[in-house]
């Protein structure tokens, strides 16, 4: 089989989703991992810590390769190729009409396809992302907390000041405020109060629209990756402990904030000059030639008056504190957490989940606002259909790929192991259809880890999970083509040809360059 083949198999293979049972059951060297640390040169003088790990693997990963080794050399059915291709294609209906739908459909649909791979084709369920799920509850429970004291407008008013005081570096501040927005609260969500505020301060100032609002759309998803406590960094952090690979939170966050930021720079760079100014803009100036439009264009947009208490920034304070404290306990493990039974320092993955929690509850005790107030939250019911969507179609997905695996690994290990850098186009590939971090990484960052790819090459990947700006129907992009009564930020007449595409482009694929070299001078 041409490798050009090969590849296209790993990105199909992507597009399908795969199986989160690999964190699980697989360490950093499973299957082929002697082979590929043979062919993958490692650089000796790298910091990151996992890796060390892969030149002396633990009893534990030893323990696992052994498996992993044994279950790749199981004599492959004569009929594999049926079961995995028609299992393949029934997980692809899944997704179709789990996207379709939309929301928690996907997570419905997805146990939906479980039950039809148990029952027709008499396979045993995989494993859901149990653990994950836990750390996106814990998670998004505290976050909510601060749209129900109010802190979350807070930082907005904040974010609204520095934009009316600074109107002609809007290309770039827009995307900054709206990536440290969820870099702090976790989600990309909390963009939807700015747009409005971008699109006046724009329009005001005779920018084009189009320019800051495509560019705070994609990066306030592309901050994700970005943020400790959001559910894609709970994903990660959940399958490298799940795999015994020793990958910090900081190992994590000190390639991933830089090289986002390094995408997100090029990209504003890049927004600075496209399209037409709104005065040279035969479009827009037909439209402002009714007086009507006129008023509809540049109609007055109130600047926040709301008057934050005593309760909003006492919530907003003790939040930081406990992003801070997670940060610094991720830092110095050994000196702060207890040791388990093995001697080792508790996981970050639990950690993540009681501090967290905790978290809330002082924020609770210290505002006295009302536990109902915050499950109202649209963040707390945002979070729950993140929660949903991933326990279904992670639980299907892992299910098809654990009783495929060694027909799959046969099919695409050469490929994989000999050209890394698909990984990421997998990756890619993968999220553009399941609109979710979290989701992505944990159907595709377990078959790097099981096929032996170098776990700083896994991380620098990481900005390729997001992907679902390809086609722009997520909702932050919706936001930003609607709050924009200009109509300079389209979705464009041929699907592709829409406003995030090639700052999206540009962002991620920066991204991704620039975190394979930040791993190897980290």
């Amino acid at each position: 089989m041409k490798t050009s083949i090969k590849i296209v198999l790993c990105l199909f293979f992507a597009i399908a989703g795969l199986s989160p049972s690999f964190a699980n059951n697989t360490n950093k060297k499973d299957i082929i991992a002697e082979q590929t640390i043979a062919q993958v040169s490692v650089p000796s003088d790298s910091k990151i810590t996992v890796q060390k790990e892969i030149a002396t693997p633990s009893k534990a990963q030893n323990e696992t390769v052994k498996k992993a080794s044994t279950d790749s050399e199981k004599a492959i059915p004569a009929n594999a190729p049926f079961l995995f291709w028609s299992q393949l294609v029934l997980l692809l209906v899944i997704i179709y009409f789990g996207i379709k739908y939309g929301g928690i459909a996907l997570g419905m649909l997805g146990g939906l396809g479980v039950t039809l791979l148990v029952f027709l084709y008499g396979v045993e369920p995989g494993k859901p992302p149990i653990e994950v799920m836990l750390i996106i509850l814990a998670v998004v429970t505290t976050s909510s907390s601060l749209e129900a004291t109010g802190a979350l407008n807070l930082i907005v008013s904040y974010a609204e000041k520095l934009l009316r005081k600074n109107p002609n570096k809007i290309v770039f501040l827009a995307p900054l405020t709206s990536f440290t927005l969820t870099m702090l609260v976790g989600t990309g969500h909390a963009v939807y109060p700015l747009l409005p505020v971008i699109y006046d301060v724009s329009i005001k100032n005779k920018i084009r629209p189009e320019r800051p609002m495509a560019m705070a759309a994609i990066c306030s998803q592309l901050g994700i990756t970005a943020s400790p406590i959001s559910a894609a960094a709970a994903a990660l952090v959940g399958i490298f402990a799940a795999a015994n690979l020793h990958v910090s939170l900081i190992d994590i966050l000190k390639i991933t904030i830089p090289s986002c930021l390094a995408g997100l720079l090029l990209a504003a760079l890049w927004s600075l000059k496209r399209g037409k100014d709104l005065e040279n803009d035969p479009i827009f100036q037909e439209k402002i030639k009714d007086e009507e439009q006129r008023k509809y264009i540049f109609g007055d947009l109130e600047a926040q008056t709301n008057k934050f208490g005593k309760k909003s920034k006492t919530a907003l304070a003790l939040f930081l504190l406990g992003i801070l404290g997670i940060v610094i306990i991720a830092i110095f493990p050994e000196a702060i957490l207890p040791l388990d039974k093995e001697g080792n320092p508790l996981k970050m993955s639990i950690v993540l989940q009681f501090v967290m929690l905790a978290v809330g509850a002082i924020i609770l005790f210290a505002t006295k606002i009302s536990a109902k107030s915050i499950s109202d939250t649209k963040v707390f019911n945002a979070g729950m259909v993140a929660a949903i969507m991933i326990f279904g179609i992670a639980w299907m997905s892992d299910t098809v790929i654990e009783n495929n695996k060694p027909y799959i690994l046969s099919l695409i290990s050469e490929t994989v192991t000999a050209h890394p850098w698909t990984f990421a186009l997998a990756m890619f590939c993968a999220s553009a259809f399941l609109k979710s971090q979290a989701a992505t990484l944990l159907v595709i960052m377990p078959l790097g880890i099981s096929l032996g790819i170098p776990t700083p090459v896994l991380i620098a990947c990481i900005p390729a999970s997001y992907a679902y700006f390809f086609f722009c129907f997520y909702p932050s992009d919706l936001a930003a083509i609607n709050f924009d009564r200009s109509g300079t930020t389209k979705a464009g007449s041929w699907i592709l040809n829409h406003s995030f595409m090639i700052p999206g482009m540009i962002a991620v694929w920066t991204a991704v360059i620039v975190g394979f070299g930040l791993v190897e001078l980290l």
